[in-house]
This record gives C-alpha cells, sequence and structure tokens, in this order.
C-alpha cells in the first residue's frame, strides 16, 4: 500500500486519503466508499497530471489497482485508469492497464473496443493493430451487441485503404446472428459486386455454378458469351448468400425476445430484479438448445458479467461444461473465478462444489486446500467442516474423519453452538459408519452437560434414540432411553420454552405411536406442563415470574446472544466437573 504522508504538502487532503482508504479497509465490500476513495485520489494536486508527485501518482496507482481487483468487471474503470496512465506514462503503460482490463473481463465489447481504438491512434504497425482486432473477434466477435467492434475493425481497414480486408471481414459478419445484422449484409452484397467470382466462394463451388449456367444454356441449345455466364454465375451467389442473410435474420429473431428484456448488460453491485434473472435463465435454456457450443460459451459469458454475483449461473455453467467432453480445465477455471474473484466466501456453496470436483480428477490435496481456505475466513462453517470430515473419510478412512472433527471441536475459533452440531455430526459417523450405536450414544451423554442450550444436539440425539431398531423384547429399554433422552434435555438445557415444546411434541407423538398401556398418563402429564394455562404449567408460571420482576421479554435474537453470554460464564464460573478441561472426548 502507497505512504500517503503527504502530498505536496497538502496536509488536508492527506488526512481525506487516509480517513477514506480507512472506510474502505474496514468495509471493502462498500462500492460507494471505493468510489469516494478513487474520486479523491483523481483529484490530488488539483487534478494529477506527468507533473504530479510521485507520492500522489503511487496512491493513485494503489488505489486503482485494489478496487479492480475487487470488482474486476467495471470497464468503465478499467478506460479511465488506462486513460490516466496514458496522460501520466504515456501509450505502453496505458497499453499495460487495456491488457489487465481484457484480461480480468474477456467478454467486454466496450472495453475491446477502446483498446482497439487506442492501438489504432498509438500504433503504426498495421499487422500488430490486426493482431490486436483478431483477439478481440475471437473473444467478443459473436456478441449480440458486438457491432460497435465491428464497426470499428472495419473503420480500420478503410482507412488502410484494404477492400480485400473489409471483404472478408463482412463474409464473416453476415453469419452473425446479431444487432444490426442488415446493414452488414447490405455493404457486403454491394461490395460482391466488385470482387472477382474467385473471391466470393470456393473453387469447388464456383465450378459446380458454372457447370450449372452452361448445363442450362446447352438445354436450350445456345451458346452463352463469357460474360453472361459470369452474370449467371453471380445471379446464383447472391442467391446462396441472400440465403445467408435470411438464416441469420432469423437467428437473430429467435434471440432478439430474451435480448429486448435485458436491461443491464453490465456489472454492477446491486442486485437484478427478478424477471432479469428469470430472462437469463430462459436465455440459456434456449442456447443451450441450439446447440452450438461456441454461441452457449458465448452466452454464458455474458451473463457472468451481469449476474457475476449470482452463484448460481457459476453453478449452471461449471455442471453444462462439465457435460462437454475433455473440458477439465475449463470447468476448473470457471470454479476458480467464482471462488476467486466473485461469489463471496459467506455463501461457501460454488468452493464445495469446486473440492468435489478436484477430488474427482484425483487431485486430493487441492480438495483439502479449498475446504481449508473456507474456514480461515469462515471458523463456524458446519458446512465446511462436515464436508471436510467426509472428504478425509473418504479417502483416508474413519479416523481421519473423526481427527477433523476434534481438530474443530477444540479451536477456540468456533462457536460453542457450531461445536455441538459437529458433535451430532461426530456421533452419527460412530454410528452409520463405524455401526457402533453404543459409542455414539456415548458421545452424546458425555456432552450433554456442554452443549446443553444447543436445540440441534437434543433434536439430533433424540432422533438418534427413535431411530434404533427394536422388537418386542427390546422395546421397553428402547422406551427408557427415550424418555431419558426428555428429561434430560428438560433438566439440564436452557432452551427458550417455544423450543421445547417442539421437542415435547416429538416425544409426546412417540408415546402415543409407540408407548406401552401407561404411555397416556406420561403424554397428559407433559401436555400439561408444556401446553397448558399459566396456572399449571411449569414453563409460563416461569415466564410470569419474570414478567412479575419487571423483566422484559426478548426476541429471538437476543436470546441467542443473552444465552451464549450466559454459557460463557457458567463455562468459566459453574463447570460441573471439577476436573473437566473441556467437552468430553470420544476416545
Amino acid at each position: 500500500m502507497s505512504d500517503y504522508a503527504s502530498f505536496g504538502g497538502a496536509d488536508e487532503e492527506s488526512a481525506e486519503i487516509k480517513r477514506l482508504n480507512a472506510e474502505v479497509e474496514a468495509d471493502p465490500d462498500n462500492f460507494e466508499n471505493w468510489e469516494k476513495l478513487i474520486r479523491a485520489c483523481e483529484g490530488l494536486e488539483g487534478g494529477l497530471n506527468r507533473n504530479s508527485s510521485p507520492q500522489a501518482l503511487a496512491t493513485l496507482r494503489d488505489s486503482y489497482d485494489r478496487f479492480l481487483l475487487k470488482f474486476p468487471l467495471l470497464f468503465g474503470y478499467w478506460k479511465k485508469y488506462a486513460d490516466l496512465e496514458f496522460n501520466i506514462s504515456g501509450p505502453e503503460s496505458a497499453e499495460m492497464i487495456y491488457e489487465r482490463g481484457c484480461a480480468s473481463i474477456t467478454n467486454s465489447v466496450d472495453l475491446w473496443t477502446e483498446y482497439c481504438s487506442f492501438k489504432m491512434e498509438t500504433t503504426h504497425t498495421p499487422h500488430l493493430v490486426r493482431e490486436l482486432f483478431e483477439r478481440a473477434a475471437s473473444h467478443i466477435g459473436l456478441d449480440f451487441l458486438s457491432h460497435p467492434f465491428w464497426d470499428k475493425y472495419l473503420e480500420y481497414e478503410t482507412r488502410q485503404e484494404a477492400q480485400d480486408n473489409i471483404f472478408t471481414i463482412l463474409k464473416r459478419v453476415i453469419h452473425i446472428p446479431m444487432h444490426q445484422y442488415a446493414r452488414y449484409f447490405e455493404r457486403f452484397r454491394q461490395l460482391c459486386h466488385t470482387r472477382p467470382l474467385e473471391e466470393l466462394v470456393s473453387p469447388d463451388v464456383l465450378a459446380r455454378y458454372r457447370a450449372e449456367v452452361e448445363a442450362e444454356a446447352v438445354q436450350f441449345g445456345i451458346a452463352k458469351p463469357e460474360l453472361e455466364i459470369e452474370r449467371d454465375i453471380r445471379t446464383k451467389i447472391d442467391a446462396s448468400f441472400y440465403t445467408i442473410f435470411q438464416r441469420t435474420q432469423t437467428e437473430t429473431n429467435k434471440r432478439w425476445t430474451y435480448e429486448a428484456e435485458i436491461k443491464r448488460p453490465y456489472f454492477h453491485v446491486t442486485e437484478l430484479e427478478h424477471h432479469q434473472l428469470v430472462n437469463w435463465r430462459k436465455y440459456l435454456d434456449f442456447e443451450e438448445a441450439e446447440g452450438n457450443y461456441q454461441r452457449i460459451v458465448c452466452l454464458y459469458e455474458r451473463c457472468l458479467v451481469t449476474c457475476a454475483l449470482y452463484d448460481e449461473f457459476w453453478f449452471r455453467y461449471a455442471r453444462w461444461m462439465e457435460a462437454q467432453d475433455n473440458k477439465d480445465e475449463e470447468v476448473r477455471n470457471i470454479y476458480m473465478r467464482a471462488a476467486t474473484l466473485f461469489v463471496p466466501i459467506s455463501r461457501p456453496g460454488i468452493r464445495l462444489q469446486f473440492a468435489y470436483f478436484e477430488e474427482m480428477c484425483g487431485r486430493i490435496d487441492v480438495a483439502r486446500d479449498v475446504h481449508a481456505a473456507i474456514l480461515m475466513k469462515l471458523p463456524d462453517c458446519v458446512e465446511a467442516i462436515v464436508s471436510w470430515a467426509n472428504l478425509q473419510r473418504r479417502q483416508s478412512g474413519l479416523d481421519a474423519a473423526i481427527e477433523v472433527y476434534k481438530a474443530q471441536i477444540d479451536s477456540p475459533a468456533v462457536d460453542i453452538f457450531t461445536k455441538a452440531v459437529l458433535v451430532t455430526e461426530w456421533a452419527f459417523l460412530l454410528w452409520k459408519v463405524k455401526g457402533s450405536a453404543d459409542e455414539a450414544r456415548a458421545a452424546y451423554e458425555k456432552n450433554a452437560t456442554w452443549y446443553a442450550d444447543s436445540r440441534h444436539f437434543w433434536q439430533k440425539w433424540l432422533e438418534f434414540e427413535l431411530e434404533q431398531p427394536t422388537n418386542a423384547e427390546l422395546e421397553a429399554q428402547h422406551a427408557e432411553r427415550v424418555k431419558a433422552v426428555f428429561a434430560e434435555m428438560r433438566a439440564k438445557s436452557r432452551l427458550s420454552p417455544a423450543v421445547k415444546q417442539e421437542l415435547g411434541q416429538v416425544y409426546m407423538n412417540y408415546l402415543q405411536q409407540r408407548g406401552g398401556k401407561e404411555a397416556m398418563k406420561e403424554f397428559l402429564l407433559i401436555d400439561r406442563e408444556l401446553f397448558g394455562p399459566q396456572s399449571v404449567s411449569p414453563i409460563t408460571k416461569a415466564k410470569l415470574s419474570k414478567e412479575s420482576a419487571g423483566l422484559p421479554e426478548l426476541d429471538e435474537a437476543t436470546r441467542v446472544k443473552a444465552e451464549r453470554r450466559f454459557y460463557n460464564y457458567y463455562e468459566l464460573h459453574m463447570d460441573p466437573d471439577p476436573n473437566a478441561q473441556g467437552p468430553a472426548s470420544f476416545d
């Protein structure tokens, strides 16, 4: 990061830049803060130019570099950055910015067109300019709105008075379904009248047309002069080109329905309207049904500029690409772009999918690294921890999976309620994978005190006991175990009354469906205590007592925070086991 201690003695500017930079670092996803920082840097010392101080120029470049690393799809800012570099350091520096920009947003018609225009004005070596135009055409030539680029390409060749190249370009463009396709065909058709027959069609096609014309003449018993033969051949060629025009027109009209609904073809951090997302889904469905690989890829790349922050389209692109033959590198590139640039880490699903893909490809270490990278930013991400444990189980066995859970449960960075979920996942492995219900039950029993405030813990324990196999001989023992879990929950947990009622309803359903002769006695007792009026319900009595003491009712979010703070205090000052050092081990 630049040292912006001073800019030509302007302490006020220095302080403002520091303040804006601090705001950006505190909230790097806030687009408005970035915009303010960029504007402030551009205005340093009254406006930057080649005579500005090195400190101011370094600050500007640092801000732009960080901004465009965060938001690489903003083609307008790449253009502004390139213009600034041109004014400050000349064409070489500007060209480097254009190269970086076009590598970051490879399908931007606007940015490629600006780059080609810049190259036209600053480079006097035609083959270098043409190479750039061809590079651009490979990325954006099929775009429905690529006409500004093709216009610029034709403008350059017109300046060069290269009629052959103009004709070649137009011959390519008339096949592309796009906006303003008709005017390109009209220009192409006019040029056809001035070009030799050999340039219009391949030698095989030309020979076939000549043979047809001559056969027609023989049929009528006349000998046509060469000029008439050429005229008739041109008529056939013109008809074939018109067929191409009609096909292009049809393909354009098919896409126009979807194109007309695209209201924001560029990237922005604000959300898209629902109907815009629906339109992109339908457009992709259509193009995939058409079956042209190049056009499908082109549309996906366009979609993922506008919808870059929506992971559903990254999932869809990767899944479609996986269905193509020998496209592992392309799939990997899609996942890497999504994971490293666009989809927020707060939505780890695409990263986990990336890990599964790498595991499928045999790159197990990469899959592990992806999981580790998620947990560096989201240490409480249950989905990532469970996924990692299952990766280890698949590749290295049950003990390796248990080591993952053990490390995360012991980690101080993991929330106590997350740890409770991990305990249930650990018990699930012992039960379903190892096949030991006794070890799984011991895991729940040993950790009931530590995670008594977790609804998930009690729900999973209750489900575990309910799903145990039983028969007439074991039914009594089974019932005692289910009852014991419910009793433990009521006695040890500080769950809210509403949660206790929900879990109680599960146990009451069990009593109805599988209970013995005396089951209804217990059923009605629990029903009265959990759901009865205030005068007979222990829960509502406790609530009334709290109200009479002037204690306010807490909403669910506040209650959870309070429970967490209370649990921390309980853990420090009311340890139920004087010799315990932490949650019970599974060993």
